[in-house]
């Protein structure tokens, strides 16, 4: 092996931990490594940033400030190189793997004209495999960085729920409650609170419910996340304050009853496993409950024993009452 390989390999192997991996990190080692075995030459290449195309799935919500990386770059130089592979439809072009904030800090500087990259023979795949892992080498995705990603990996056909899990390291079950709460917070929303580092799943079950308890509608609560993003103390996460300024409005707004004025309506979302069903209107003369079910034979059987359910739940509320 010659000494330009040598040294190619070490760098990619820098980005995956040193220490015997965990059970847990062995799909990152491997994808990692299958990505630096694809490497197709023995040298870096220096890329006009202009030839590379960034086509992926986003799995950061918060890229961070690139001033700081590149003036570090400018100053010290690129010292890791990024991963692209060449574009099937264009020989000429690249698609990047990995290292969007090197690629970014490089495009916005003044002194740096190519970007330093290795290139590998990669299939779509691969590609996301190996994205994945470099980042959880660097630094572990957040809940919600977890559940939007595997949303949008499901939502652009990448695979199955089997398949994300694999990706992601995950149990296929871990799969489905991270859809459930991507498609209860909205992905609006949660990209206006942003990473939330630390905010695991409970807090993110928690808000999720009050959200379809709450009713409130999501375009206040992201101005919510915005303002509070904006004036976040120095030394705070940014996201993080947004995610408690947004907890705290839901909580609010649990706490207070909500007494229609006379003659007027209200009305209350209604989910399903995680999902918009519909909505209960109360009016002045009586309740009005309109919902959109996509399991038509589950409309069907509703629509069915309809008579059946409300005489029911007419019999528990007396029953309620007399307690």
């Amino acid at each position: 092996m010659t000494d330009s390989k040598k040294k190619r390999l070490s760098m990619l192997d820098q980005l995956t931990p040193s220490a015997v991996p965990a059970p847990s990190m062995m799909s990152t080692n491997r994808a990692l490594r299958a990505a630096r075995d694809a490497v197709d030459t023995h040298r870096i290449w220096e890329i006009d940033p202009k030839d590379i195309a960034d086509n992926r799935i986003s799995d950061r919500l918060d890229p961070g400030d690139l001033a700081e990386l590149r003036a570090s770059i400018e100053t010290n130089g690129q010292a890791v190189p990024i991963l692209v592979r060449r574009d099937p439809q264009d020989q000429n072009r690249y698609l990047l793997v990995y290292g969007r904030r090197r690629l970014e800090a490089i495009r916005g500087s003044e002194k740096i004209g190519t970007v330093r990259a290795l290139i590998a023979n990669m299939n779509d795949d691969d590609a996301v495999r190996a994205q994945v892992a470099e980042n959880t080498a660097r630094q572990d995705l957040s809940f919600i960085e977890r559940a939007l990603f595997a949303r949008d990996l499901l939502n652009d056909s990448f695979g199955t729920q089997a398949q994300v899990a694999e990706v992601l390291s995950v149990t296929r079950s871990m799969i489905s409650m991270l859809l459930s709460i991507a498609e209860s917070i909205g992905p609006d929303l949660a990209r206006a609170i942003g990473p939330a580092p630390g905010i695991g799943r409970p807090r993110w079950e928690a808000l999720a419910a009050d959200l379809a308890a709450t009713g409130l509608p999501r375009e206040a609560l992201i101005e919510t996340a915005v303002q509070a993003r904006a004036g976040a103390p120095e030394g705070a996460d940014p996201s993080v304050v947004a995610f408690e300024a947004v907890s705290k409005q839901l909580r609010k707004a649990l706490s207070v009853p909500r007494v229609p004025a006379p003659g007027t309506e209200t009305t209350q979302a209604l989910t399903l496993n995680g999902k918009t069903a519909g909505k209960v209107i109360r009016t002045k003369q009586g309740v009005k409950l309109d919902l959109r079910l996509a399991e038509t034979e589950f409309a069907d059987w509703l629509a069915a024993q309809a008579q059946d359910l409300i005489a029911e739940l007419n019999q528990r509320w007396k029953a309620q009452n007399r307690n």
